[in-house]
């Protein structure tokens, strides 16, 4: 698989409990273990969910955090204005 294509891994059913099984193709694939922590989140027209490991939003957070810091005041930080 490409990285700009998505893949299907199946179809899954909500349980009484609104639980579903991940298929263990998508959790071969994407390395999802027992006790891993995803984040739900709705697609743009909630009309469906997708799940993503919350240590990966965390470490694009920390990514992120880590450039606004350097482009704040890192080596490609705008001149700042003298006074006077």
């Amino acid at each position: 698989m490409r990285p700009d294509e998505m893949e299907v891994y199946g179809t899954v059913k909500v349980g009484e409990r609104g639980q579903v099984v991940i298929p263990s193709n998508a959790r071969d694939a994407l390395g999802i273990k027992a006790g891993d922590q995803l984040l739900v989140i709705s697609t743009p027209h909630n009309d469906g969910i997708a799940m993503i490991k919350a240590e990966t939003v965390k470490k694009m957070i920390q990514k992120m955090n880590l450039g606004l810091s350097m482009g704040l005041d890192g080596p490609h930080a705008p001149p700042k204005r003298r006074k006077g």
